[in-house]
C-alpha cells in the first residue's frame, strides 16, 4: 500500500497543462464551482463516442486537468475519433464519497442531455476512473439508483484504474492508511453504503478492473469484485499489471501492450467503438 501513499503525494503536487486545450472548458453540471468538466472533442468527428474520466486523489485532492489524467489519453484517442471528458467533483471535506459518486452521475447525465450541443454520442459513453475515481465509478456500477437519481443512463462500460476501495468494510476492519479514515469515517453503516462490492446485486454494463500487482490489496480486491460482478451476470474481467499505482493512470494511452489491452475491452463494447479503434 505504500505505492498508493506516495502516488497521492505526487497527484497533489502535479497539476500541469494538458495536451492541447479543451474544445469546451469548465462546463457546469451543477451550481458548485467544483461541478465542472472539460470536453476534448475530435475535430474530424461529430457524434463521437466518449470516455468520461474521473480523477483520483484520495477523495480530497486532484483536478480534471492534471497531465497524468489527460495528456496520453487525449493524444491517443482524439485522433481515433473518440472524445474525452475530464470532470471535477466536490472534494472532501465538502462532500463525502457517496456524494462524490452522485456528482459523477450528474456529470454523466449532463453530457447525455447535451449530446447534440457537445457533438458526442450519448449511447457510447464509457466511465473511466483512477484510484478514488475508480471507486466512485464502481459505486455507480454497483448502485444504479444513483445514476437514476441524477437522470443518467447506464454507461456503455466501466474501466476501473487501480481502485483501492472496492470492499470498504474489509479495509476499515484491517490495518489501513489514515486517508481511509478521512474518507469513510468511523460508522460501519457509512462504510457499507460506500462499498461497491456490497451493492453489486444486479447485472450492469461490462467492467474492466485494472490493478497493480505491486500493491498487496489491489488485485485481490479487483478479483473479488469481478467475481461478484460475474456472479450476477455482468461481463467483467481483471487486468493485472506490474506497474505502480501512478503508472496505471499516467501511462494509459502510450503505445504499449497495456493500452492495447484496454482498447480491446473498449472495442468489444459496441460496433461504433470497435470501428474507431481499428
Amino acid at each position: 500500500m505504500r505505492q498508493l501513499s506516495a502516488s497521492l503525494l505526487a497527484i497533489c503536487a502535479t497539476v500541469a497543462h494538458a495536451a492541447g486545450n479543451p474544445t469546451l472548458g469548465d462546463i457546469a453540471y451543477g451550481t458548485d464551482p467544483d461541478q465542472r468538466y472539460d470536453l476534448y472533442r475530435p475535430t474530424t468527428s461529430d457524434n463521437a463516442p466518449v470516455i468520461l474520466m474521473v480523477h483520483g486523489g484520495g477523495w480530497r485532492y486532484g483536478d480534471k486537468d492534471m497531465s497524468r489524467v489527460v495528456n496520453n489519453k487525449v493524444d491517443r484517442w482524439l485522433p481515433r475519433g473518440i472524445a474525452f471528458v475530464s470532470i471535477n467533483y466536490r472534494m472532501q471535506p465538502k462532500a463525502p464519497p457517496l456524494e462524490q459518486a452522485r456528482d459523477v452521475a450528474r456529470a454523466l447525465a449532463d453530457v447525455q442531455r447535451n449530446w447534440q450541443k457537445l457533438g458526442v454520442d450519448r449511447s457510447n459513453i464509457i466511465l473511466m476512473g483512477h484510484s478514488a475515481g475508480a471507486h466512485l465509478i464502481a459505486l455507480l456500477g454497483a448502485r444504479p439508483e444513483l445514476l437514476a437519481e441524477a437522470g443518467a443512463q447506464t454507461p456503455r462500460g466501466f474501466i476501473l484504474l487501480d481502485s483501492g476501495a472496492l470492499d470498504v468494510p474489509a479495509i476499515m476492519n484491517a490495518k489501513h492508511f489514515r486517508l481511509y479514515d478521512r474518507a469513510f469515517g468511523n460508522n460501519p453503516a457509512d462504510w457499507r453504503a460506500a462499498s461497491p462490492i456490497h451493492h453489486l446485486q444486479q447485472a450492469t454494463s461490462p467492467m474492466l478492473a485494472v490493478c497493480s500487482s505491486r500493491r498487496d490489496d489491489a488485485c485481490p480486491q479487483a478479483r473479488a469484485f469481478v467475481a461478484q460482478a460475474q456472479q450476477v451476470g455482468t461481463q467483467a474481467e481483471v487486468l493485472a499489471l506490474d506497474k505502480t499505482h501512478g503508472e496505471i493512470n499516467s501511462e494509459l494511452g502510450e503505445a504499449t501492450d497495456y493500452t492495447a489491452a484496454v482498447e480491446r475491452f473498449v472495442g468489444r463494447l459496441s460496433p461504433q467503438l470497435a470501428e474507431r479503434l481499428r
